[in-house]
């Protein structure tokens, strides 16, 4: 785990490549370093405990209690794309084929989703995060993340948009949830004064856009091409999720 999360430190975020910088440049402290193979089996059998200590860094970040508002958003990450998509068949109990609207292009894999709060002049400090199939609507798993959130205000994109599920919330959990007003069905633009709404909203929630970006140049979390089963993918994404809450914590 420790040489995993060093090399992902490093940059070196192909297991291969990670694998060969420690054989060539830290023999000497690991001794019995068993083969590459080995190794890449070892990675994939600790998925639960990547996940363990990703959550353990998580529990532990510097929350603000007096700052109210959040952000709820997901990114793609990505197994296969392109040509590739129709008969990728890796981790196919837990990819399969969705399409990211900020690439304009559909992908094999799964998604990531993020609930973090909002910091002044900061990144948004990470929360938590949860994993989906890449064709699943963010809205079930929004509120699998928010339903014990209390006393919240939540930027979030319009596919979190659900008048009921709002209202509920806003009664039980005094958390209020903000999205873009979504054109009705015939509706050619919206009202000014909706438009206005829309455009400030969709500005709070550009730094998860930047933390997301963020996140891919310290990990490169979107790039799962080389992964090969659902063990070795789930390892993928939380030793990086362990990585960026150390980061956030350190």
């Amino acid at each position: 785990m420790s040489i995993y999360l060093f090399g992902i430190l490093q940059k070196k975020t192909d297991v291969r490549a990670l694998y060969e910088y420690i054989k060539e440049d830290f023999a000497r402290w690991f001794p019995t370093l068993p083969s590459y193979q080995a190794f890449n089996k070892r990675i994939c059998n600790l998925k639960d405990a990547f996940c363990s200590l990703a959550d353990w860094f998580l529990h532990f970040s510097n929350i603000d209690e007096n700052v109210k508002s959040s952000l709820l958003d997901s990114m793609p990450i990505i197994v296969a794309k392109g040509k590739r998509i129709g008969r990728a068949k890796a981790a196919a109990e837990l990819c399969d084929i969705g399409y990211c609207a900020s690439k304009e292009a559909y992908y094999y894999g799964v998604k990531l989703h993020a609930f973090s709060q909002m910091r002044y002049k900061k990144l948004p400090l990470p929360l938590s995060f949860s994993v989906t199939p890449a064709s699943r609507n963010d809205l079930p798993a929004g509120k699998a993340m928010l339903w014990n959130v209390r006393n919240a205000h939540i930027f979030a994109d319009k596919m979190y948009r659900d008048s009921m599920w709002h209202t509920f919330l806003a009664r039980n959990n005094n958390t209020v949830i903000y999205t873009p007003i979504k054109l009705k069905k015939g509706q050619g633009k919206l009202p000014y004064f909706d438009t206005l709404y829309s455009k400030a909203v969709s500005s709070v929630r550009q730094t998860i856009e930047s933390f997301f970006n963020w996140i891919q140049v310290k990990t490169n979390i979107h790039a799962a091409s080389k992964v090969r089963s659902t063990d070795g993918l789930l390892s993928f994404i939380f030793a990086r999720i362990a990585v960026i809450a150390f980061l956030f914590n350190s």
